[in-house]
């Protein structure tokens, strides 16, 4: 639903509504009742009537949530406000006479009545301050995931274009075919990893870091050997937050595999669990524990910090380092996990 307003049709809004009323009831009958058969008394009738004003503002909003969608944030406040008061008023006066534990369908006093709009009043203000609050909160934590994503393709993009045009210019003299073909490459790389969306496939991801590897087996020849090892059905349209996987990749290669005279193999798996994909990256490195240069860490930090803002239930990165060897792991929920 559009605006700060949540979606009161939504199964979770609905059973969170529930539950903060019957909290909100429980203190009710905590204040009033002096013994024990009382509290359970009062908490019993309470909760009743409690439950039907919630039950019946959330059905009222829910059939509204279209015209409200179209109101300021200052025109909702005042139409929601108007609708629960007017829903609590109607069960005010229908449903007073139980409420009041009367042997007969008695009338409501207009104390009661008062009291119950005042309440009512007081707890919708207050939990559409909260709406905002965590709407606007939900707005902040998605323009710093795009801040950190434009920063790590500020990181990434003038390095690498360095190297690959280095890489052109050796070739275009006796291997041209080898160099248009990675002027293409470098074209629909960046074509790719600059394109400022909030999300990709895992194809394209995966594409964008094919055509990586391509580029730097020109430059390092047989010093790097990749080891795909790709689970069989992956979820190739499933969306994941754009360069987490090139990032580790470069890292991979810049800090472990070039700085080897002798090269290695860079193995890159993914594993399709029941609920999850588990990504992992192992490379060999100079055996320089506890020492990893500053450009790594931060690349690394940035992935983790966008990653646990994408996935906050999702097990953090993880890095393992042993002599000689580099493990990075991260895990990706499947689509209807958290």
């Amino acid at each position: 639903m559009p605006g700060f307003l949540p979606n009161f049709c939504a199964n979770s809004t609905v059973f969170l509504t529930v539950l903060l009323a019957e909290l909100f009831a429980l203190v009710l009958a905590l204040s009033e009742a002096d013994r024990l058969g009382d509290f359970w008394n009062r908490l019993a009738l309470i909760s009743l009537f409690v439950q039907w004003v919630v039950l019946g503002a959330a059905a009222l909003l829910c059939l509204s949530q279209r015209w409200l969608a179209r109101l300021g944030p200052a025109a909702a406040t005042f139409a929601v406000l108007g609708l629960t008061q007017g829903v609590t008023l109607s069960f005010s006066l229908l449903g007073g006479g139980f409420l009041n534990a009367a042997p007969e369908l008695a009338l409501p006093t207009l104390a009661f009545i008062a009291r119950n709009q005042a309440i009512a009043g007081i707890i919708t203000l207050i939990t559409l301050r909260y709406f905002y609050i965590h709407h606007q909160w939900q707005q902040q934590i998605e323009a710093e995931s795009r801040a950190r994503l434009r920063a790590l393709q500020a990181r990434i993009h003038p390095h690498f274009l360095f190297n690959t045009l280095n890489t052109i210019a050796s070739l275009i003299p006796g291997q041209p075919d080898q160099a248009e073909q990675a002027v293409l490459d470098l074209a629909d790389l960046l074509r790719s990893a600059l394109t400022d969306r909030a999300s990709i496939t895992l194809a394209e991801e995966l594409e964008l870091t094919r055509r990586y590897l391509a580029i730097e087996r020109l430059r390092m020849g047989e010093r790097l050997t990749v080891n795909w090892q790709l689970a069989e059905n992956l979820p190739l349209e499933m969306s994941l937050p754009p360069l987490v996987l090139q990032p580790l990749v470069e890292n991979a290669i810049r800090h472990g595999l070039q700085r080897l005279p002798e090269g290695g193999v860079l193995t890159l798996r993914i594993d399709r669990q029941a609920h999850a994909l588990c990504f992992t990256l192992i490379n060999p490195c100079p055996d320089e524990q506890g020492q990893r240069p500053a450009g790594q860490r931060i690349a690394q930090d940035n992935i983790r910090q966008r990653l646990a803002l994408a996935h906050p239930l999702a097990p953090p990165l993880e890095i393992v380092e042993t002599a000689g060897c580099y493990q990075v792991t991260f895990t990706l929920p499947l689509a209807g996990e958290p």
